[in-house]
């Protein structure tokens, strides 16, 4: 008898696992959400940001000293790949205006006592006034004008020193000697920072909207409006719920290949991780995701509301993940929230696994607390399903 149950529920299982596949096949909101999406967002953000840093942005600089420092100043700010001076103003007022019309992103101001100040040893200082509504701007050219004016601080204090040796000048200019070496991101660049994380999250989206766009057409298609269909295969909660998480997981096994290593290949972004590490953290990723989506899926009454619910989360996900903000200086409230979400885990995850070499073990924490989510939200989803089942019987005796 045990056995005649268990090949039943196997067939049934089986059987809800070929029909949700063809009702995703023959869906085409679900299609863009499943395929189209995965296949087209992860292009769209790489060629955004495949340029990893700003270069050359605008600048007009103001130049009250007329000497041959303040023009030094400016040649080599200019001579820098970040940076490029487009125009000269006499007033700051007119330099102003250029920013107003968005000729340029910043000033640079020498004031009319640069050159003497420097000349009689005293301390002097460059004004740099940036658009901020560009953080990327305010970087390129803090960072040029950063650089600038420490080579010329060395040159000044080497030149003042009356050394006679070529050492006694590297000393006198660097006492205390440093290399500055970018971990991770030798570019310091926004897509090797960005990209993994958002690739994480697309998975993670695309999975809840399109698991609540197909809650939402059997909400409207069964009777009674419930999430079972009028089949005696749907009539057990487990076979329902593996039937349908098997099916999602299969169509995801293939899409995040291509979100995770081939479109990180395609643009040359960082690629460190062990391909057997990131495959056994990948697993629970997919399984929480999954039946995270299918717990809430619950709440969908019509194929619109999806959009309405889940569309809006995708940038809050991304800011509670981390990675955009320290995850310290985030406050604690949000932060024990951020854990409800199987993207919380997967993008520092990831990110540690992909971008940073890590191993399993270094990640042990993320790793155990997605496979923790995924035994809550099965067990969640099987509740929902079978709330929903006991329902339906109820409704068609």
């Amino acid at each position: 008898m045990f056995r005649k149950q268990l090949s039943q529920g196997i067939r049934d299982l089986f059987h809800i696992w070929m029909e949700e596949f063809r009702a995703t096949l023959h869906d085409q909101g679900v299609l863009i959400f499943f395929v189209l999406v995965p296949l087209a967002y992860p292009l769209a953000y790489a060629f955004i940001y495949t340029n990893e840093t700003v270069r050359d942005v605008p600048a007009v600089a103001v130049d009250h000293s007329h000497t041959a420092l303040s023009r030094e100043y400016l040649r080599k700010v200019d001579a820098c790949p970040d940076v490029a001076v487009v125009r000269y103003c006499a007033d700051l007022e007119a330099a102003k205006q250029a920013l107003k019309e968005r000729q340029a992103y910043g000033i640079i101001y020498l004031p009319a006592s640069f050159g003497d100040d420097i000349a009689q040893g005293r301390q002097t200082q460059v004004s740099l006034f940036c658009d901020m509504s560009g953080l990327l701007y305010y970087k390129s050219l803090l960072l040029a004008n950063t650089q600038v004016s420490l080579a010329m601080n060395a040159d000044i204090k080497t030149t003042r020193a009356g050394n006679t040796t070529r050492r006694e000048d590297e000393i006198t200019a660097y006492p205390i000697a440093y290399e500055d070496v970018a971990l991770f991101n030798p570019q310091n660049g926004f897509a090797a920072f960005l990209i993994p994380a958002v690739l994480m999250l697309i998975i993670h989206q695309t999975l809840l909207l399109g698991i609540g766009l197909s809650a939402g057409t059997a909400r409207e298609r069964n009777a009674g409006h419930s999430l079972i269909p009028v089949d005696p295969h749907y009539r057990g909660t487990l076979r329902i719920v593996l039937g349908k998480s098997l099916s999602y997981f299969m169509v995801y096994v293939l899409v995040s290949l291509y979100v995770l290593c081939v479109v990180p290949h395609l643009f040359s972004l960082i690629q460190i991780g062990k391909p057997g590490v990131l495959t056994l953290f990948l697993l629970p990723y997919l399984l929480a995701c999954i039946f995270f989506s299918m717990t809430v899926s619950v709440i969908i009454r019509n194929r619109e509301t999806c959009f309405l619910l889940f569309v809006f989360t995708s940038v809050p996900l991304l800011f509670l993940s981390g990675i955009s903000w320290p995850r310290s200086a985030i406050p604690d409230g949000w932060r024990y929230f951020s854990y409800l979400f199987p993207s919380t885990f997967g993008i520092n995850g990831y990110v540690r696994i992909n971008s940073m070499g890590a191993t399993l073990s270094e990640v042990a924490t993320e790793y155990r607390a997605l496979w923790l989510q995924t035994g809550c939200y099965f067990l969640t989803a099987c509740w929902v399903y079978r709330r929903q089942l006991h329902l339906f019987l109820t409704a068609n005796r």
